[in-house]
Formats: structure tokens, sequence, C-alpha cells
């Protein structure tokens, strides 16, 4: 449900009201009590979800690497500092 903005005319009070896009729009003002409200045009916002969405096995674990016969073997022959 969005959420609409509201500026009465009658004494400028600006707010927003969460409602659904079938109801009516609201005709009265909450601080004032006159039938001046207008709904103010805004940019909005959205979110919008592409693609069929994100699993586990999307993303790797700590645990689950390349296998060991795999890996580069610099790591294994670099020289351990000393001196």
């Amino acid at each position: 449900m969005p959420t609409y903005d509201y500026s009465c005319e009658g004494c400028g009070h600006e707010f927003e009201h969460f409602q659904s896009m079938s109801s009516r729009r609201l005709r009265k003002c909450p601080d004032c009590g006159e039938t001046k409200l207008e709904r103010l045009i805004g940019g909005g916002s959205g979110l919008i979800f592409k693609g069929s969405g994100f699993y586990e096995t999307d993303y790797k674990r700590a645990g689950r690497g390349a296998p060991s016969s795999e890996k580069s073997p610099s790591a294994k022959s670099a020289p351990t500092g000393g001196g």
C-alpha cells in the first residue's frame, strides 16, 4: 500500500497518509477540519526485484573453497621471515 502526501489549502498543514490505491482520497483536514485537502503528486519510490531470486547456493561458504590440489604452490613455498 502506498503512502500519499496531502496538503490543506486552508491551513497549510502537510502530512502523509498510508492507504490502499483503491481507497477514496481524504477530504477533511485532521488539523483544521476544513474540506480543502489536496493530494500532492510525488515522485514515489519503488523497489524492483528482477531475476529468479537469491538462494543459499549463490554464495560461497568459508569451508568450501577450491580443492587443495588446485591451490597455488607459491603460497606453500614462501619463505618465513627471520634472519
